[in-house]
C-alpha cells in the first residue's frame, strides 16, 4: 500500500463546495479505479488535508477518470482553492487505525 497526502488552502466560503466535489471524485476513484479510499481533514493551521490510499503507485498512475461530471467536480475544486501545496508520498510503516464503516455525508 502507498499513501498520498494532499494539502490545500481554500478560499473563504468555498469549503463546502470543495468538500462536495472532493467527495464525488474520491468515490469515483474508489469505485472505478481501485483506490483504497481517502479522508479529508481540516487542520488547525487552516489547511485542508486529503489522505488517499492506493494498493500501489502503479495502480494510482493507471487511474484515469475523464467524463463531464469528473471534470466539473475538478473545476469546482480548482476554483475553491487559493493554493495547492506539493503532494507528499507516504510509505506506511505501522498502522493502528481502527476501521469503522460510516455513512458518507
Amino acid at each position: 500500500m502507498i499513501v498520498y497526502l494532499y494539502r490545500w488552502k481554500l478560499k473563504a466560503g468555498k469549503e463546502q463546495e470543495f468538500e462536495k466535489a472532493w467527495s464525488y471524485v474520491t468515490n469515483e476513484l474508489r469505485e472505478k479505479c481501485k483506490s483504497l479510499g481517502s479522508r479529508l481533514h481540516r487542520g488547525s493551521d487552516g489547511l485542508f488535508y486529503g489522505y488517499g490510499q492506493w494498493p500501489s503507485a502503479e495502480a494510482r498512475s493507471k487511474a484515469t477518470l475523464s467524463h463531464p461530471e469528473i471534470e466539473k467536480a475538478r473545476e469546482i475544486m480548482k476554483e475553491a482553492t487559493l493554493e495547492t501545496l506539493p503532494e507528499i508520498t507516504l510509505e506506511p510503516i505501522s498502522d493502528y487505525i481502527i476501521q469503522r464503516r460510516k455513512k458518507n455525508r
